[in-house]
This record gives C-alpha cells, sequence and structure tokens, in this order.
C-alpha cells in the first residue's frame, strides 16, 4: 500500500494518507512531474498505461509521482525515471505549483507538484505495467497539439507546460 505525504501550502508535511484515499478525498499532497528534453530541444513525453487508475492512455511529462515518507522530491524523481522510463538524468528542480482538479474514476488531483527539468539523448527502456508508449516531441509541434487536441494530454501536464517552457534552458 502506497502512502503519500500530505502537506500544507508551505510544503510542509502535515501527515501521511494511503495513495488512493488522499486521491478520493483531494487531500493537499507532496508530488513530482520530471520532464526531459534531448540536446536538439525536443521533450520526452510517456503515454500513460492503459492499466493505469487514472488518466490512462494520455500523453504526459516524462515521468511523475509522489515521494516517499523522509524521500526528498529530487530522489523520489530520480528512482521514478528509472523505475517508469528505464533511464537516468542529471535533474535541476525548476519550480513547484498548486493545483486542484477532478479527474476521471472520481479522482481529485490536489498536489504540491514540484518540477523537474533534465536533458539527455539516452533512450529510455519502458515500463509496459506504467508506460504504453514515448516519444520526443519538438516544441513547436507540442505547443499546437495541446491548443488543439487538449484531451490527449493529462490535466497536469496541460496546466504546468507553459512554465516548464519558461525555465528550460537549451
Amino acid at each position: 500500500m502506497e502512502h503519500v505525504v500530505l502537506v500544507n501550502e508551505h510544503d510542509e508535511p502535515m501527515g501521511l494518507m494511503e495513495k488512493m484515499e488522499a486521491h478520493q478525498k483531494g487531500l493537499l499532497h507532496r508530488a513530482f512531474s520530471v520532464f526531459v528534453f534531448n540536446t536538439k530541444g525536443e521533450l520526452l513525453l510517456q503515454k500513460r498505461a492503459a492499466s493505469k487508475y487514472h488518466s490512462p492512455n494520455l500523453w504526459t511529462n516524462t515521468c511523475c509521482s509522489h515521494p516517499r515518507e523522509k524521500e526528498t522530491t529530487l530522489e523520489a524523481a530520480n528512482r521514478r525515471l528509472m523505475e517508469e522510463m528505464g533511464m537516468t538524468c542529471h535533474l535541476k528542480h525548476a519550480f513547484h505549483f498548486i493545483y486542484q482538479v477532478s479527474l476521471d474514476q472520481g479522482m481529485i488531483e490536489h498536489e504540491l507538484d514540484h518540477v523537474f527539468i533534465g536533458t539527455t539523448d539516452n533512450l529510455p527502456v519502458i515500463n509496459p505495467s506504467e508506460v504504453g508508449a514515448y516519444d520526443y516531441f519538438p516544441i513547436s509541434d507540442l505547443s499546437k497539439q495541446v491548443i488543439d487536441q487538449p484531451e490527449k494530454f493529462t490535466e497536469w501536464f496541460k496546466i504546468c507546460f507553459d512554465e516548464v517552457l519558461k525555465h528550460y534552458k537549451p
């Protein structure tokens, strides 16, 4: 059973809760999102596996999840990058934001999301239980797709994509 770290708006820990319960109740908890670019400036996205408990088959950032108790967000980001995408990359914390959205399956994402950005030309070796597919997207094409076909992307990706581009330094 996985737990998330409940936090206040200042990212101060307020306790632990089972992950599904936190998403059903919509309680604020700590999360992270990783955005990996290649040296051509293309963004590596994953298509969430069909078996995911929410937002299946949607395109999203390179990987994302929740840190464990006593795990830093950077440690968690590196762990999940390896677990989901089978790769490593030097990651830098870019910013964080708070969002709350209702999702499918009665889930509510209410997260204080730490965003990490990295650059590598290493190719992923995806974990099929987490990731259905991956692709590198040129930023101009991706920006157009997010506007023209928003239903193909996760809610959190659409919320923070423009801010990621402001922090990305090729």
